[in-house]
């Protein structure tokens, strides 16, 4: 069993998954767990759907004949980023393509590395968090301790993930398929399995800025 610094360490984004079943059981178990994670007024605010085995198929079989425009709810980044933000966003990407060689003027295979985002990266489960419409910014970090909760508890677990907001670009087709309710706000999606270990986009880890720039303890 790992301890909480070790799944810490140890989760990051999975981009290529093994085609290796995922139990809905083991699945339940998680988000179970989960749930104990804060949440002001005890709201709970999340609204959790499965997709497994043959409902993921039947998921990425109903978003190919989907054709209706889409317009994204919220922006994934704010306009105008500013520094160091910027160029943490940017220099991830780059890093990336660069890890994967992919040249920065060969869009097409960019392109294809991003939209594998729409596949779940090949994971055998995903999950979709929706929150109600009428929830403010305090219940939409509700919603982030209780994914970091879940991936964690999935590195218990011995599952990998990948949380992936890009799916609020889809926000409609994801609804319709699920029969959300409208008053219900789609957040993320979040791909759950086993990592491919053979795949070289899963040894791309991110850095982190030093705790000297973004940590102040003050003395007075």
């Amino acid at each position: 069993m790992k301890s909480v610094s070790e799944a810490i360490k140890a989760r990051k984004s999975i981009r290529s998954f093994l085609n290796k079943p995922v139990s809905n059981k083991l699945i339940s178990d998680l988000l179970e767990k989960a749930s104990f994670s804060p949440s002001g007024g005890n709201l709970q605010p999340w609204k959790i759907f499965i997709i497994n085995d043959q409902s993921m198929q039947s998921f990425l079989d109903y978003q190919k004949k989907w054709s209706q425009p889409e317009v994204p709810e919220y922006l994934i980044y704010p306009q105008k980023l500013k520094e160091p933000y910027r160029t943490s966003r940017y220099e991830m990407g780059e890093l990336m393509y660069s890890f994967l060689g992919i040249d920065r003027e060969d869009k097409a295979s960019r392109a294809n590395q991003m939209m594998k985002n729409f596949e779940f990266f090949g994971a055998p489960a995903g999950l979709f968090c929706f929150i109600d419409r009428q929830m403010n910014q305090p219940q939409w970090s509700d919603l982030g301790m209780f994914l970091q909760s879940f991936m964690l508890l999935a590195q218990e677990a011995d599952l990998d993930t990948c949380a992936q907001e890009s799916w609020s670009l889809k926000h409609k087709m994801v609804s319709s398929y699920l029969n959300a309710d409208e008053n219900l706000m789609l957040f993320c999606g979040m791909a759950i399995g086993y990592q491919n270990p053979d795949d070289p986009v899963n040894h791309f880890k991110t850095q982190r800025r030093p705790l000297s720039d973004w940590a102040h303890f003050i003395k007075k």
